[in-house]
């Protein structure tokens, strides 16, 4: 009897414990929240399956002990991902792949170029019609191009040529600012065939007018000398046109300019204590020295409108790409391009040249002398 009391109190122990285990851990039958009894044996429950090393190649996650080292495969947040190359891709397509915006771009650039060249190029409009439009030359003539001007010697001299001092005469500004404006005015085209130079009329800044009977005088002579038939374009190879500030790039400048500043180095210089003028290559002007414009020269005597052509016509002529000469003959018109502000005598010429830095060679002493001459082509056809 004991034992069959000792039984059911075993029994009745156990009983409690055994359900809530076999509810608790049975997921085989029934709902977890229908509140529906669960039967069966109790068994442990699984984990999810998961796959091995997973958490590895997460960003930030540690390495679990025992794996081996090893890259991640998939690109962290926030970098950049590149496409696969599609295949059969044109060689064009690659191309604009490789190089992007600058396939487009490079195209642009060069029309871009081709318009301003054009627009530099052309002038007014009966400029751009029935010629080539020409630069100053690029070398010879000018005092820093390759044929070199006496009147920058490389070393300073001291010569005795009683022809090329300044003459007596009116005053004049000695120093200007350096710079200079233009003078307004424009032409027509003067000539029928040939290259076609443009050119400006400029005074510096600071000069006093009534020395030179102000800058619209200036202007009209400087004009009305290469306008006339008897100066450049006279041949058929050259036509000259006078422009005002818009346009964009002139040939040459013909600028009315002190002493002090034709001396500098980097205009026509001094080392020949002469007054003298030049061309000018690397500022392209043609330098035109105001004691010379207001004196003149001692051969050409009180002729000082003679004068005046001469300096024109021999400075644009530097400018068109000519070269010093000397007298061809006793009695006999000087050449434009042979140095009348020194003298008509090639003996008195070639001593200019005949130094550090000056055109040797290009005139001969042989005690020819000239008569005064200011145009390329005194007689012009027709006449």
């Amino acid at each position: 009897m004991d034992r069959l009391k000792q039984d059911a109190r075993a029994k009745d122990r156990r009983g409690p414990a055994a359900g809530s285990d076999r509810r608790s851990a049975s997921s085989g039958s029934g709902d977890a929240e229908d509140g529906s009894p669960r039967v069966g044996q109790y068994r442990p429950g699984r984990k999810p399956a998961q796959r091995v090393g997973e958490d590895r190649y997460r960003p930030g996650g540690r390495r679990t002990s025992a794996e081996p080292l090893a890259a991640a495969w998939k690109p962290k947040d926030g970098e950049e991902k590149r496409p696969a190359p599609k295949k059969n891709q044109s060689p064009f397509g690659r191309f604009v792949k490789t190089y992007g915006w600058r396939v487009y771009a490079l195209p642009i650039l060069a029309v871009i170029t081709v318009l301003v060249a054009v627009n530099t190029a052309s002038g007014p409009s009966d400029a751009g019609s029935g010629g080539e439009v020409a630069p100053g030359d690029t070398s010879s003539g000018a005092i820093d191009g390759s044929g070199g001007i006496p009147e920058n010697p490389a070393q300073p001299v001291n010569l005795n040529v009683p022809t090329a001092d300044l003459p007596t005469g009116g005053p004049f500004t000695q120093t200007g600012k350096g710079t200079w404006h233009v003078v307004p005015g424009s032409s027509d085209v003067v000539g029928k065939s040939g290259k076609l130079y443009t050119y400006t009329v400029e005074v510096e800044d600071g000069i006093d007018p009534a020395s030179y009977a102000g800058e619209d005088s200036f202007g009209t002579a400087v004009q009305g000398i290469l306008s006339d038939p008897r100066s450049w374009t006279w041949n058929g190879e050259i036509r000259l046109q006078r422009v005002d500030s818009s346009y964009p790039n002139p040939s040459f400048r013909v600028s009315l300019t002190t002493p002090d500043t034709t001396h500098r180095p980097d205009a026509c210089g001094f080392q020949i204590k002469f007054e003298a003028s030049c061309y000018r290559r690397s500022m392209g002007r043609v330098l035109i020295n105001l004691s010379r414009w207001v004196r003149g020269a001692k051969v050409y005597g009180p002729d000082m409108t003679g004068y005046r052509q001469y300096a024109i016509n021999h400075e644009v002529g530097h400018a068109l790409g000519n070269n010093h000469v000397g007298c061809p003959g006793n009695d006999q018109p000087a050449p434009v391009m042979m140095q009348q502000s020194f003298g008509v005598a090639d003996d008195y010429v070639a001593m200019l040249n005949n130094i550090p830095g000056g055109d040797k060679g290009k005139v001969a002493a042989d005690h020819r002398v000239c008569k005064p001459n200011a145009w390329p082509n005194p007689t012009p056809p027709g006449q």
